[in-house]
Protein backbone atom coordinates (compact mmCIF):
# COMPACT_ATOMS: atom_id res chain seq x y z
CA UNK A 1 0.00 0.00 0.00
CA UNK A 2 3.07 2.48 0.76
CA UNK A 3 4.37 2.56 -2.45
CA UNK A 4 1.66 0.73 -5.31
CA UNK A 5 -1.94 0.00 -3.54
CA UNK A 6 -3.86 -2.76 -4.39
CA UNK A 7 -6.62 -1.54 -7.31
CA UNK A 8 -9.81 -3.16 -5.85
CA UNK A 9 -12.06 -5.50 -8.42
CA UNK A 10 -14.54 -3.09 -10.14
CA UNK A 11 -10.77 -0.51 -11.00
CA UNK A 12 -8.59 -3.93 -12.35
CA UNK A 13 -11.85 -4.85 -14.24
CA UNK A 14 -11.86 -0.78 -15.95
CA UNK A 15 -8.19 -1.55 -16.73
CA UNK A 16 -8.81 -4.77 -17.98
CA UNK A 17 -11.59 -3.73 -20.31
CA UNK A 18 -9.56 -0.74 -21.64
CA UNK A 19 -6.81 -2.62 -22.79
CA UNK A 20 -9.29 -5.17 -24.55
CA UNK A 21 -10.99 -2.20 -26.31
CA UNK A 22 -7.66 -0.88 -27.31
CA UNK A 23 -6.42 -4.58 -28.25
CA UNK A 24 -9.54 -4.76 -30.57
CA UNK A 25 -9.87 -1.27 -32.12
CA UNK A 26 -6.80 0.30 -31.24
CA UNK A 27 -5.56 3.73 -29.88
CA UNK A 28 -8.36 5.91 -31.24
CA UNK A 29 -11.20 3.80 -30.14
CA UNK A 30 -9.84 3.71 -26.31
CA UNK A 31 -9.25 7.27 -26.41
CA UNK A 32 -12.91 8.02 -27.34
CA UNK A 33 -14.24 5.73 -25.35
CA UNK A 34 -12.11 7.32 -22.44
CA UNK A 35 -13.12 10.85 -23.47
CA UNK A 36 -16.88 10.17 -23.12
CA UNK A 37 -16.49 8.79 -19.36
CA UNK A 38 -13.46 11.40 -17.68
CA UNK A 39 -13.31 13.82 -19.90
CA UNK A 40 -14.71 15.76 -17.20
CA UNK A 41 -15.62 13.30 -14.27
CA UNK A 42 -11.86 12.90 -13.00
CA UNK A 43 -11.17 16.22 -13.10
CA UNK A 44 -14.38 16.80 -10.82
CA UNK A 45 -13.64 13.95 -8.35
CA UNK A 46 -9.61 15.00 -8.03
CA UNK A 47 -10.90 19.05 -7.07
CA UNK A 48 -13.66 17.49 -4.61
CA UNK A 49 -11.05 15.37 -3.31
CA UNK A 50 -8.46 18.55 -2.98
CA UNK A 51 -11.15 20.87 -2.24
CA UNK A 52 -10.03 22.96 -5.34
CA UNK A 53 -12.23 23.92 -8.05
CA UNK A 54 -12.07 21.18 -10.98
CA UNK A 55 -10.05 23.88 -13.56
CA UNK A 56 -7.00 24.10 -11.15
CA UNK A 57 -6.19 19.99 -11.66
CA UNK A 58 -4.00 18.97 -13.85
CA UNK A 59 -3.19 15.02 -14.99
CA UNK A 60 0.64 13.91 -14.87
CA UNK A 61 2.09 10.26 -15.36
CA UNK A 62 2.81 11.06 -11.68
CA UNK A 63 3.84 13.75 -8.57
CA UNK A 64 7.15 13.46 -9.45
CA UNK A 65 6.68 14.67 -13.31
CA UNK A 66 4.45 17.08 -12.21
CA UNK A 67 6.67 18.68 -10.08
CA UNK A 68 9.75 18.98 -12.44
CA UNK A 69 6.82 19.91 -15.08
CA UNK A 70 5.69 23.09 -13.36
CA UNK A 71 8.75 23.94 -11.00
CA UNK A 72 11.51 23.87 -13.65
CA UNK A 73 10.44 26.44 -15.42
CA UNK A 74 10.00 29.39 -12.61
CA UNK A 75 11.45 32.67 -13.69
CA UNK A 76 13.91 33.03 -10.16
CA UNK A 77 15.85 35.26 -9.53
CA UNK A 78 20.05 35.13 -9.15
CA UNK A 79 20.12 35.48 -5.11
CA UNK A 80 16.66 34.06 -4.87
CA UNK A 81 16.12 31.98 -2.18
CA UNK A 82 14.26 27.98 -2.23
CA UNK A 83 13.81 26.26 0.72
CA UNK A 84 13.71 22.91 0.82
CA UNK A 85 13.79 19.76 3.97
CA UNK A 86 15.44 17.13 4.92
CA UNK A 87 12.58 14.94 3.75
CA UNK A 88 12.81 16.05 0.00
CA UNK A 89 12.56 12.88 -2.36
CA UNK A 90 15.27 12.39 -5.15
CA UNK A 91 13.39 13.41 -8.23
CA UNK A 92 12.18 16.47 -6.60
CA UNK A 93 15.64 17.50 -5.21
CA UNK A 94 16.98 16.76 -8.37
CA UNK A 95 14.65 19.26 -9.96
CA UNK A 96 15.00 21.60 -7.55
CA UNK A 97 19.04 21.29 -8.28
CA UNK A 98 18.33 21.95 -12.04
CA UNK A 99 16.17 25.24 -11.02
CA UNK A 100 19.34 26.49 -9.24
CA UNK A 101 21.67 25.56 -11.85
CA UNK A 102 19.36 27.46 -14.24
CA UNK A 103 18.50 30.76 -12.66
CA UNK A 104 21.41 30.62 -10.32
CA UNK A 105 19.19 30.61 -7.17
CA UNK A 106 20.28 29.50 -3.32
CA UNK A 107 18.73 26.12 -2.70
CA UNK A 108 18.73 25.94 1.46
CA UNK A 109 17.84 23.14 3.50
CA UNK A 110 15.18 23.94 6.74
CA UNK A 111 16.98 23.08 10.09
CA UNK A 112 14.33 20.11 11.99
CA UNK A 113 13.03 20.59 15.06
CA UNK A 114 14.53 17.81 18.10
CA UNK A 115 11.09 15.80 17.39
CA UNK A 116 12.19 15.62 13.85
CA UNK A 117 9.27 17.93 12.61
CA UNK A 118 9.97 20.75 10.57
CA UNK A 119 11.67 24.13 12.14
CA UNK A 120 8.67 26.67 11.70
CA UNK A 121 9.34 28.92 14.30
CA UNK A 122 13.08 29.04 12.36
CA UNK A 123 11.14 29.88 9.35
CA UNK A 124 8.94 32.71 10.68
CA UNK A 125 11.98 34.35 11.90
CA UNK A 126 14.01 33.82 8.63
CA UNK A 127 11.31 34.78 6.18
CA UNK A 128 11.83 37.66 3.84
CA UNK A 129 11.03 38.63 -0.09
CA UNK A 130 14.51 36.94 -0.85
CA UNK A 131 12.59 33.55 -0.18
CA UNK A 132 10.69 32.45 -3.52
CA UNK A 133 9.67 28.99 -3.33
CA UNK A 134 9.23 26.71 0.05
CA UNK A 135 8.62 22.82 -0.73
CA UNK A 136 7.68 20.97 2.01
CA UNK A 137 6.48 17.12 2.07
CA UNK A 138 3.68 16.48 3.89
CA UNK A 139 4.33 12.69 5.11
CA UNK A 140 8.03 11.53 4.40
CA UNK A 141 8.27 8.18 2.35
CA UNK A 142 9.71 6.51 5.50
CA UNK A 143 10.39 7.54 8.84
CA UNK A 144 9.25 10.82 10.18
CA UNK A 145 6.71 13.35 11.70
CA UNK A 146 3.86 14.87 9.70
CA UNK A 147 4.95 17.75 7.44
CA UNK A 148 3.01 21.35 9.51
CA UNK A 149 1.50 21.77 5.61
CA UNK A 150 -1.09 23.72 7.27
CA UNK A 151 0.84 25.88 9.33
CA UNK A 152 3.44 26.60 7.11
CA UNK A 153 0.41 27.73 5.07
CA UNK A 154 -0.59 29.98 7.64
CA UNK A 155 2.83 31.44 8.04
CA UNK A 156 3.57 31.65 4.49
CA UNK A 157 0.49 34.08 3.52
CA UNK A 158 0.91 36.87 2.24
CA UNK A 159 4.01 36.21 1.24
CA UNK A 160 5.43 36.75 -2.29
CA UNK A 161 7.22 33.24 -2.09
CA UNK A 162 5.07 30.35 -4.01
CA UNK A 163 4.12 27.17 -2.08
CA UNK A 164 4.60 23.59 -3.03
CA UNK A 165 3.36 20.48 -1.42
CA UNK A 166 4.52 17.14 -2.16
CA UNK A 167 0.78 14.72 -1.05
CA UNK A 168 1.53 11.88 -2.68
CA UNK A 169 1.69 9.94 0.69
CA UNK A 170 -1.07 11.69 2.14
CA UNK A 171 -3.72 11.88 -0.63
CA UNK A 172 -6.18 8.79 0.09
CA UNK A 173 -5.75 8.34 3.57
CA UNK A 174 -5.07 11.13 5.70
CA UNK A 175 -7.57 14.68 4.79
CA UNK A 176 -5.29 16.71 1.71
CA UNK A 177 -7.55 20.22 1.86
CA UNK A 178 -5.32 22.32 -1.27
CA UNK A 179 -7.21 25.35 -0.24
CA UNK A 180 -6.89 24.84 4.14
CA UNK A 181 -3.13 24.49 3.17
CA UNK A 182 -2.99 27.65 1.54
CA UNK A 183 -0.13 25.92 -1.22
CA UNK A 184 0.42 26.85 -4.93
CA UNK A 185 1.44 23.62 -6.10
CA UNK A 186 0.15 19.98 -4.96
CA UNK A 187 1.52 16.87 -6.22
CA UNK A 188 0.09 13.09 -5.92
CA UNK A 189 0.28 9.74 -6.91
CA UNK A 190 -2.74 8.19 -8.39
CA UNK A 191 -1.70 4.87 -7.02
CA UNK A 192 -0.40 4.06 -3.37
CA UNK A 193 -3.58 4.69 -0.96
CA UNK A 194 -6.11 5.95 -3.81
CA UNK A 195 -5.49 2.37 -5.51
CA UNK A 196 -5.49 3.63 -9.09
CA UNK A 197 -3.12 2.27 -11.47
CA UNK A 198 0.47 2.77 -11.50
CA UNK A 199 1.48 5.54 -14.31
CA UNK A 200 -1.33 8.37 -13.74
CA UNK A 201 -0.98 11.37 -11.47
CA UNK A 202 -2.30 14.94 -10.61
CA UNK A 203 -1.39 18.31 -9.60
CA UNK A 204 -3.53 21.22 -8.10
CA UNK A 205 -1.95 24.48 -9.95
CA UNK A 206 -2.92 27.67 -7.83
CA UNK A 207 -3.79 31.11 -9.28
CA UNK A 208 -0.18 32.41 -8.39
CA UNK A 209 1.53 29.78 -10.04
CA UNK A 210 -0.31 29.86 -13.14
CA UNK A 211 0.39 33.76 -13.21
CA UNK A 212 3.94 33.02 -12.45
CA UNK A 213 4.36 30.71 -15.30
CA UNK A 214 2.12 32.27 -18.26
CA UNK A 215 4.77 34.74 -19.60
CA UNK A 216 7.30 31.53 -20.10
CA UNK A 217 5.26 28.82 -20.54
CA UNK A 218 6.31 24.98 -19.50
CA UNK A 219 7.45 22.02 -20.90
CA UNK A 220 4.21 20.21 -22.61
CA UNK A 221 3.38 17.37 -19.69
CA UNK A 222 3.67 13.91 -21.12
CA UNK A 223 -0.35 12.56 -21.12
CA UNK A 224 -0.92 9.53 -18.83
CA UNK A 225 -2.26 6.27 -20.38
CA UNK A 226 -5.81 6.74 -21.32
CA UNK A 227 -6.46 3.36 -19.40
CA UNK A 228 -4.66 4.15 -16.67
CA UNK A 229 -6.90 7.94 -16.34
CA UNK A 230 -10.11 5.26 -16.39
CA UNK A 231 -8.76 3.55 -14.10
CA UNK A 232 -7.77 6.36 -11.69
CA UNK A 233 -11.65 7.89 -12.25
CA UNK A 234 -13.00 4.44 -11.38
CA UNK A 235 -10.59 4.76 -8.16
CA UNK A 236 -12.11 8.01 -7.18
CA UNK A 237 -15.27 6.70 -7.33
CA UNK A 238 -15.16 4.44 -4.44
CA UNK A 239 -12.80 5.92 -1.66
CA UNK A 240 -11.41 4.01 1.08
CA UNK A 241 -8.79 4.72 3.94
CA UNK A 242 -7.02 2.47 5.35
CA UNK A 243 -7.78 0.72 9.37
CA UNK A 244 -5.56 3.93 11.11
CA UNK A 245 -7.12 2.33 13.90
CA UNK A 246 -5.00 -0.37 13.81
CA UNK A 247 -1.47 1.27 14.16
CA UNK A 248 -1.23 0.33 17.83
CA UNK A 249 -1.12 -3.06 17.43
CA UNK A 250 1.20 -2.60 14.46
CA UNK A 251 3.43 -0.70 16.45
CA UNK A 252 3.00 -3.14 19.44
CA UNK A 253 3.62 -6.33 16.88
CA UNK A 254 6.79 -4.39 16.05
CA UNK A 255 7.96 -3.48 19.54
CA UNK A 256 7.42 -7.06 20.73
CA UNK A 257 9.84 -8.83 18.30
CA UNK A 258 12.77 -6.84 19.82
CA UNK A 259 12.02 -4.40 22.59
CA UNK A 260 12.00 -0.38 21.98
CA UNK A 261 15.16 -0.58 24.13
CA UNK A 262 17.73 -0.61 22.37
CA UNK A 263 16.72 -2.69 19.81
CA UNK A 264 14.74 -0.02 17.83
CA UNK A 265 16.13 3.36 18.72
CA UNK A 266 19.44 2.15 18.35
CA UNK A 267 18.44 2.84 14.46
CA UNK A 268 18.88 6.62 15.44
CA UNK A 269 22.47 6.79 15.79
CA UNK A 270 22.96 9.64 13.92
CA UNK A 271 25.83 11.55 11.84
CA UNK A 272 26.50 15.03 10.09
CA UNK A 273 23.66 15.56 7.40
CA UNK A 274 25.34 15.37 4.09
CA UNK A 275 26.42 18.63 2.29
CA UNK A 276 25.40 18.75 -1.72
CA UNK A 277 27.28 21.07 -3.25
CA UNK A 278 25.87 24.29 -2.96
CA UNK A 279 22.87 23.40 -0.64
CA UNK A 280 23.59 24.52 2.91
CA UNK A 281 22.16 22.88 5.44
CA UNK A 282 20.99 25.71 7.47
CA UNK A 283 21.84 27.00 11.35
CA UNK A 284 19.55 25.55 13.86
CA UNK A 285 19.92 21.70 13.45
CA UNK A 286 19.62 20.40 17.13
CA UNK A 287 22.11 17.96 18.10
CA UNK A 288 21.53 13.74 17.73
CA UNK A 289 20.92 13.06 21.37
CA UNK A 290 17.37 14.80 21.63
CA UNK A 291 16.25 12.49 19.12
CA UNK A 292 12.86 10.46 20.40
CA UNK A 293 12.20 6.65 18.88
CA UNK A 294 11.39 5.52 15.63
CA UNK A 295 7.70 4.78 16.31
CA UNK A 296 7.18 8.62 17.59
CA UNK A 297 8.86 9.84 15.09
CA UNK A 298 6.41 8.12 12.44
CA UNK A 299 3.20 8.35 14.56
CA UNK A 300 4.12 11.83 17.16
CA UNK A 301 0.04 11.11 17.99
CA UNK A 302 0.61 7.76 19.47
CA UNK A 303 -2.03 5.95 16.75
CA UNK A 304 -5.76 5.53 17.37
CA UNK A 305 -8.57 6.36 15.34
CA UNK A 306 -7.50 9.81 14.82
CA UNK A 307 -7.63 10.70 11.13
CA UNK A 308 -4.27 12.53 10.43
CA UNK A 309 -2.90 8.90 11.74
CA UNK A 310 -0.46 8.11 8.69
CA UNK A 311 -1.18 4.49 8.23
CA UNK A 312 3.01 3.57 7.60
CA UNK A 313 5.36 2.42 9.83
CA UNK A 314 9.16 2.77 9.08
CA UNK A 315 11.15 -0.09 11.43
CA UNK A 316 14.27 -2.25 11.79
CA UNK A 317 16.41 -3.94 13.98
CA UNK A 318 19.93 -3.16 15.25
CA UNK A 319 21.52 -6.45 14.16
CA UNK A 320 19.26 -7.77 11.48
CA UNK A 321 20.19 -5.85 8.38
CA UNK A 322 16.48 -4.74 6.65
CA UNK A 323 17.06 -7.19 3.53
CA UNK A 324 17.69 -10.22 5.81
CA UNK A 325 14.70 -9.59 7.52
CA UNK A 326 12.08 -8.59 4.89
CA UNK A 327 13.56 -12.29 3.44
CA UNK A 328 12.59 -14.23 6.28
CA UNK A 329 9.13 -12.38 6.25
CA UNK A 330 8.52 -13.34 3.05
CA UNK A 331 9.70 -16.62 4.01
CA UNK A 332 6.42 -16.50 6.19
CA UNK A 333 3.89 -15.28 3.46
CA UNK A 334 4.59 -11.61 4.84
CA UNK A 335 5.60 -9.01 2.54
CA UNK A 336 7.05 -5.59 3.42
CA UNK A 337 9.20 -3.03 1.63
CA UNK A 338 12.75 -1.69 1.98
CA UNK A 339 13.72 2.22 1.71
CA UNK A 340 17.01 2.80 -0.36
CA UNK A 341 19.87 5.22 0.07
CA UNK A 342 19.12 7.15 -3.01
CA UNK A 343 15.38 7.88 -2.51
CA UNK A 344 16.05 10.73 -0.10
CA UNK A 345 19.65 11.86 -0.53
CA UNK A 346 19.72 13.93 2.55
CA UNK A 347 18.66 11.47 4.71
CA UNK A 348 21.22 8.49 4.33
CA UNK A 349 21.26 5.48 6.78
CA UNK A 350 20.94 2.41 7.21
CA UNK A 351 17.71 0.95 5.48
CA UNK A 352 14.31 0.88 7.07
CA UNK A 353 11.46 -2.08 6.35
CA UNK A 354 7.72 -0.57 5.80
CA UNK A 355 4.80 -1.89 6.47
CA UNK A 356 1.41 -0.63 6.03
CA UNK A 357 -2.34 -0.64 6.39
CA UNK A 358 -5.17 -0.87 3.72
CA UNK A 359 -8.76 -0.41 3.87
CA UNK A 360 -9.18 -4.31 4.03
CA UNK A 361 -6.24 -5.03 6.57
CA UNK A 362 -7.85 -7.14 9.51
CA UNK A 363 -7.03 -8.16 12.84
CA UNK A 364 -6.07 -11.76 11.68
CA UNK A 365 -3.44 -9.76 9.33
CA UNK A 366 -2.11 -7.87 12.34
CA UNK A 367 -1.53 -11.43 13.96
CA UNK A 368 -0.44 -12.66 11.75
CA UNK A 369 2.30 -10.29 10.95
CA UNK A 370 3.22 -10.45 14.51
CA UNK A 371 3.69 -13.84 14.63
CA UNK A 372 5.84 -13.80 11.48
CA UNK A 373 8.07 -10.88 12.45
CA UNK A 374 8.52 -12.20 15.77
CA UNK A 375 9.79 -15.54 14.68
CA UNK A 376 12.08 -13.79 11.97
CA UNK A 377 13.89 -12.18 14.45
CA UNK A 378 14.30 -15.39 16.68
CA UNK A 379 15.15 -17.18 14.12
CA UNK A 380 18.15 -14.90 12.86
CA UNK A 381 18.88 -13.52 16.20
CA UNK A 382 18.65 -15.50 19.46
CA UNK A 383 20.25 -12.72 21.62
CA UNK A 384 17.23 -10.92 20.85
CA UNK A 385 14.46 -11.01 23.83
CA UNK A 386 11.10 -11.67 22.00
CA UNK A 387 8.01 -10.63 23.86
CA UNK A 388 5.29 -13.12 23.43
CA UNK A 389 2.25 -10.24 23.34
CA UNK A 390 -0.91 -10.03 21.95
CA UNK A 391 -2.20 -6.45 22.64
CA UNK A 392 -6.29 -6.24 23.19
CA UNK A 393 -8.44 -6.67 20.31
CA UNK A 394 -9.17 -3.14 18.36
CA UNK A 395 -11.89 -3.47 16.30
CA UNK A 396 -11.58 -1.78 13.21
CA UNK A 397 -14.29 0.90 12.28
CA UNK A 398 -15.93 0.09 8.67
CA UNK A 399 -13.75 1.68 5.78
CA UNK A 400 -14.31 5.82 6.08
CA UNK A 401 -14.81 7.67 3.18
CA UNK A 402 -11.34 9.52 2.62
CA UNK A 403 -11.83 12.96 1.77
CA UNK A 404 -8.53 12.88 0.10
CA UNK A 405 -4.51 10.03 0.15
CA UNK A 406 8.33 6.91 -5.65
CA UNK A 407 8.46 6.46 -8.25
CA UNK A 408 8.83 3.06 -9.36
CA UNK A 409 6.90 0.10 -7.45
CA UNK A 410 8.91 -3.11 -6.51
CA UNK A 411 8.27 -6.37 -6.19
CA UNK A 412 7.67 -6.55 -2.59
CA UNK A 413 4.95 -3.84 -3.01
CA UNK A 414 2.90 -5.69 -5.71
CA UNK A 415 -0.23 -7.91 -5.71
CA UNK A 416 1.94 -10.97 -5.09
CA UNK A 417 1.10 -11.02 -1.46
CA UNK A 418 -0.65 -13.95 -0.50
CA UNK A 419 -4.50 -13.47 1.09
CA UNK A 420 -6.52 -10.35 0.97
CA UNK A 421 -6.16 -7.60 2.98
CA UNK A 422 -2.10 -8.93 4.06
CA UNK A 423 0.46 -6.47 5.82
CA UNK A 424 2.09 -4.86 2.63
CA UNK A 425 4.99 -1.98 2.77
CA UNK A 426 7.25 -0.35 -0.05
CA UNK A 427 10.08 -0.07 -1.93
CA UNK A 428 10.17 3.21 -2.03
CA UNK A 429 10.95 5.54 0.95
CA UNK A 430 13.50 7.66 2.83
CA UNK A 431 15.84 6.90 5.40
CA UNK A 432 15.48 7.77 9.01
CA UNK A 433 16.47 11.41 9.40
CA UNK A 434 20.25 12.53 10.69
CA UNK A 435 21.27 15.78 11.69
CA UNK A 436 24.29 17.90 12.11
CA UNK A 437 25.88 18.49 15.62
CA UNK A 438 26.23 21.96 16.56
CA UNK A 439 29.88 21.89 15.36
CA UNK A 440 28.88 20.75 12.07
CA UNK A 441 26.47 23.43 10.99
CA UNK A 442 27.25 25.04 7.28
CA UNK A 443 27.30 28.30 5.71
CA UNK A 444 24.13 30.23 4.35
CA UNK A 445 25.95 31.77 1.50
CA UNK A 446 26.09 28.35 -0.98
CA UNK A 447 29.38 27.24 0.05
CA UNK A 448 30.12 24.40 1.30
CA UNK A 449 33.30 23.59 3.44
CA UNK A 450 35.63 21.27 3.31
Amino acid sequence: MADTGWMPPAVRAVLGECVRLADRGGPHALRDRVAEVVEDEVYRRLGRLLNVPAGEVVLFPGAAEAFRTLVARLPLGRGERVWTTPYEGAAQLGTLLALRDRTGCRLEVVPLRADGGVDVAWMAAHLDDDVALVSLVHVPAGAGPLGPVEEVGRLLAGARCLYAVDAAHAVGHLPVDAARIGCDLLTADGWRFLRGPYGVGFARTGARLTAALAPYGTAAPVPPADAAVAALNAALARPAGPATVLMPRLRAAVAAAGGREPAFTDLLGLSDVPVLPGVPVLPGVPSPGDLPAVADLVDPRGGGADPRVPAVLAFGHPRLGAARLAHRLAGRGVLVGKTAADHTPLLPGPALLRASLGPDTTETDLARFAAALRDSVRDADPATPVDVVDPAPVSAPAPARAAVPVRRPTAAAGNGNPGKGSVSGSGSGTRHWRRAGRGAQRPVDGRARA
